[in-house]
């Protein structure tokens, strides 16, 4: 199956340089990547213009402007012909060979969605909290829920065709949608990994203080969400997406109508959460 790639980078060359290393580091691995700068001041592009040379690099899109992440990937994914696409963030470590083994799989699941790369640790995965989420389709296993990561993942390009454009800033609703769609979604398993650099665990983490948390504000989208505003919310945020990886149900059903408000409003009044599982 034919793949291309979209890597979006917004400064912090010194990622961009790791993260294009560990995408290119398999020479055998076949897509084609487009590297998308959104306005970098740092001397991305001409890094990118200048040191950067493979065959699978189909194109080089210097954006005058910062159009974001979504709006990004729409514009490459749009006119692709391939039969795969993928989206790939320069502040992640793919695992080399990683478009081989989800290609695989959505070869495989016809009615496979979004599959991505684990982007937290081996010791943040519990199996027995989540081992109901782990189903089985011919040779491959799926952790499944309803949204992944928006890095290191792939979906069929007539999947994306169906579902049309991603709504600015709303891939986690995009991925929902896929799900409630009847789309199979979730993290290959036994996980194929991706580090996140700007995770806290990451030995690449660069915030380590306040004052680097809101430096960071002004080019990571996770620091931009206005879940959290500093580096204890941060924390307490992460955790939090961990636990709902592990222990909520991979229903789509369970993240919308009057049954979400109501579980929302008692987290928010302070009321103790619940483990809940669900099987379809």
């Amino acid at each position: 199956m034919t793949i291309d790639l979209v890597f979006i980078s917004y400064n912090r060359l010194n990622y961009t340089k790791l993260a294009l290393e560990s995408i290119l580091a398999d020479p055998n691995e076949e897509f084609s990547l487009t590297l998308w700068d959104n306005a970098s001041t740092d001397g991305t592009a001409e890094y990118l213009i200048n040191e950067i040379d493979d065959r699978r690099i189909a194109d080089i899109h210097l954006s005058k402007d910062n159009i974001g992440q979504t709006a990004a990937t729409n514009t490459v994914w749009s006119s692709s012909k391939a039969d795969l696409l993928g989206k790939l963030d320069n502040d992640c470590l793919v695992t080399p060979g990683w478009t081989r083994t989800l290609a695989q799989a959505h070869a495989d699941i016809d009615d496979l969605g979004v599959v991505a790369c684990w982007h937290f640790f081996e010791d943040d995965f519990d199996e027995v909290r989540a081992g109901d989420k782990i189903q089985t389709f011919g040779p491959h296993h799926i952790f499944r829920h309803p949204w992944t990561c928006g890095t290191g993942l792939l979906i069929k390009n007539r999947t994306y065709q169906q579902m049309g454009p991603i709504e600015s800033k709303a891939m986690t609703k995009y991925w929902l949608n896929m799900a409630s769609a009847g789309y199979i979604n979730g993290f290959y398993y036994p996980f194929v990994y991706q580090e996140h650099m700007d995770d806290p665990k990451s030995r690449y983490a660069q915030i380590k203080d306040e004052q680097d948390f809101r430096n960071a504000q002004k080019t990571t989208v996770g620091l931009q969400s206005g879940r959290y505003n500093d580096l204890d919310g941060r924390s307490q945020w992460r955790q939090e997406i961990i636990r709902n990886l592990l222990d909520d149900p991979f229903d789509p059903a369970y993240y919308t109508g009057m049954g979400h408000k109501v579980r929302k409003l008692k987290q928010k009044l302070g009321f103790g959460k619940t483990r809940q599982k669900t099987h379809v």
